[in-house]
């Protein structure tokens, strides 16, 4: 950061303190007598009170306010909007950005200003939240964000931005491109990561404390994390490619998003019933929950998934209102970690469902040339691979030049030599004969017949494998999958096997 006494230059002050009054809980009061109280010259900083349409006790606020703040009137209704809003009309070198329902300690500036000038590799950095609690569910909610911000300040390496007290350098913030405001809540993640990604530090001041109002309400609770999902999901279909956006964590939920088509989930269970069953292998329990898990997307397609997702959060729920009432103090915790998992996963369904077409297809995670996929676990990095692993039951839609096409799956070795596995292949529901199957020391080579369309799906089925300590269902890893013109080189060496003829 830079020397606080050498930007104060007694015109603009040093701080521009910027306090939306949307969700204030009642608790608007409170937070304005701690910014009044403050021990530092009130010429070093101004308050800026950011007011939204709904605010009810306008004359009040007028009132208590006098000339010791000023009032920023605006059309917008979320709070990262007002903040976003009064970040334009500050006139300070730092923004001090908080919550109408925080209130600062007395000696908050004063740490801010010695921060100022010990840190000064500091862009920014965020204060310390207390939690003010006064029921039940308070305490547990209170519990679940506590830990979440002390990892994000202290070991996550660059989730730093706390909205309940943040201070930034003005200028780094307009670099890094502020707050938006149709992001929600998910804005701070994506502003935090653009600070790490153009080299900005996020300090943490844990001596500078906030006092911050848990409401204990479960309405507000899936409020607001709907509103970050929404934000979360927006920002991701819009693809952008902003300084930091490789660093925001890709959901499941949205990587796997084409799994919603109910045909894709039918081609994995015609695998599984013409090979798995077919071979009479297997545990029989194994069996009927395999055919479980493909016969409920065959025919329901993504509404059986945001069915289940639903299902789970109103029982999640329900238990929670139970335990609130009755149970201990560790149910709740529980419950409430439960209850908010199920609800987030819930809610990024039913946004991604929303969103349709404009969602756009899945990023070329398994190749370019394929569309959609079905029965892959997240992408990770072992022996030198990055891959995703299949379940044993797995489709992909490829698309190539229609007629004769070449396609090969690259999987390396990593369960067993690929010829010992008996993996199972078909295309568009019909089994491919072994001998248009070459199988390498890591990958299949297939020759195909695409349709006119030139665009296929292909499945495969195979034994399931376990890995030590990994309960997932597993099959193949899979690094890519190569189509067509991808594939010259393979037939240029002569390792192409002959037209794959159909059962």
């Amino acid at each position: 950061m830079q020397d606080a006494s050498a930007l104060y230059d007694g015109e603009s002050p040093l701080f521009s303190i910027i306090i939306p009054l949307e969700s204030h809980r009642g608790q608007w009061e409170m937070s304005w007598l701690g910014w009044t109280s403050q021990t530092a010259d009130t010429s070093l900083y101004e308050i800026i009170l950011v007011v939204p349409p709904d605010f009810t006790a306008r004359e009040q606020l007028k009132a208590l306010a006098g000339n010791r703040a000023r009032l920023e009137f605006t059309d917008s209704e979320h709070d990262i909007g007002l903040c976003a809003f009064g970040a334009t009309k500050a006139r300070g070198s730092y923004l001090f950005f908080t919550e109408s329902h925080c209130r600062p300690e007395p000696d908050v500036i004063e740490l801010c200003i010695r921060a100022i000038d010990t840190h000064p590799d500091w862009a920014g950095f965020s204060c310390r939240s207390i939690p003010i609690c006064h029921n039940r569910l308070s305490v547990a909610e209170a519990a679940m964000y506590q830990a979440d911000i002390e990892f994000g300040m202290k070991q996550h390496p660059w989730r730093k931005v706390l909205d309940q007290c943040f201070v930034t350098r003005h200028d780094v913030y307009r670099e890094c491109g502020g707050l938006r405001e149709e992001l929600g809540h998910f804005a701070e993640w994506v502003l935090a990561a653009a600070y790490h990604a153009r080299g900005h530090s996020i300090g943490y001041l844990e001596e500078a404390r906030f006092h911050h109002y848990y409401v204990g309400e479960i309405g507000e609770l899936k409020q607001f994390t709907l509103d970050f999902v929404q934000g979360e999901i927006r920002y991701l279909s819009e693809a952008r490619n902003d300084a930091g956006s490789e660093l925001l964590d890709i959901p499941v939920e949205w990587s796997s998003r084409s799994e919603a088509g109910a045909s894709l989930a039918r081609n994995a269970l015609n695998a599984l019933l013409r090979s798995s069953l077919g071979d009479g292998g297997g545990r029989p329990g194994e069996k009927w929950l395999a055919v479980w898990r493909w016969a409920v997307p065959a025919l329901l397609g993504g509404l059986g998934a945001r069915g289940f997702a639903r299902l789970a959060a109103w029982h999640a729920r329900a238990v929670l209102v139970a335990v609130t009432a009755a149970g201990s103090s560790d149910a709740i915790a529980r419950w409430m970690r439960r209850y908010i998992a199920a609800l987030i996963r819930h809610q990024r369904l039913d946004c991604i469902h929303r969103l349709g077409r404009d969602a756009g297809p899945v990023d070329g995670l398994l190749g370019e040339r394929v569309v959609a996929q079905i029965g892959f676990h997240a992408e990770e990095f072992s022996a030198g691979h990055t891959f995703r692993w299949s379940e044993p039951e797995a489709a992909v839609r490829i698309k190539g030049k229609p007629g004769r096409t070449i396609v090969r799956v690259r999987s390396p070795a990593l369960r067993a030599p690929l010829d010992t596995i008996d993996t199972r292949f078909y295309v568009d529901g019909t089994a491919i004969r072994p001998e248009a199957v070459v199988t390498g020391c890591d990958s299949y080579t297939l020759s195909l017949d695409l349709p006119p369309s030139g665009i296929a799906t292909l499945a495969w089925a195979c034994p399931m494998f376990r890995g030590v300590g990994d309960s997932r269902r597993l099959g193949l890893p899979i690094a890519a999958i190569d189509v067509g013109d991808d594939m010259i080189e393979v037939e240029s060496a002569g390792t192409a096997p002959s037209l794959a003829g159909k059962e």
